[in-house]
């Protein structure tokens, strides 16, 4: 009888410490994980249409800059807003890419896409009145010549 009852508290004591000692190394597991998360956490990447900007060149037109972007905003500040960010950034990435003069079509791979995104966050952000967008993403920067757009 002894024996039955000394068995059955070594296999509780067994079973409380195994079980303290899983759920200490998941906690620490999960710990780590959010950590590491918290740098994205809450965000959202919205998509915006592709921005289509003739490239006037000596008076003619010499073909059309599309560039497709994304941004990163906190997606509770996203629906809070009365009106969202999207057209406003559209709007900034037409005028930049229209008015600038150092944009060479005939050497987009040597554009400065990193002054670019930084420019439309500033700028949209002040239009907005607050820090909405955190991050704008190139994800298509094309150009197209007048030869290979198909008109009706």
């Amino acid at each position: 009888m002894i024996k039955m009852l000394v068995a059955g508290v070594w296999m509780s004591i067994a079973m409380l410490i195994s079980g303290y000692g899983t759920a200490k190394f998941i906690s620490a597991q999960n710990q780590t994980n959010n950590q590491e998360e918290t740098a994205y956490v809450g965000l959202d990447y919205e998509t915006l249409k592709p921005v289509n900007v003739p490239i006037l060149f000596e008076g003619a037109l010499q073909g059309y800059v599309v560039a497709k972007l994304v941004f990163t905003a906190d997606g509770d500040t996203l629906r809070k807003l009365p009106v969202p960010p999207h057209p406003f950034l559209v709007d900034e990435a037409f005028r930049a890419l229209y008015a600038d003069e150092t944009l060479d079509f005939r050497n987009l791979e040597r554009y400065d896409l990193d002054g670019l995104t930084e420019h439309l966050k500033t700028v949209t952000n002040k239009r907005i009145g607050q820090k909405v967008v955190q991050d704008v993403l190139v994800e298509e920067f094309n150009y197209f010549d007048k030869a290979d757009v198909l008109s009706h």
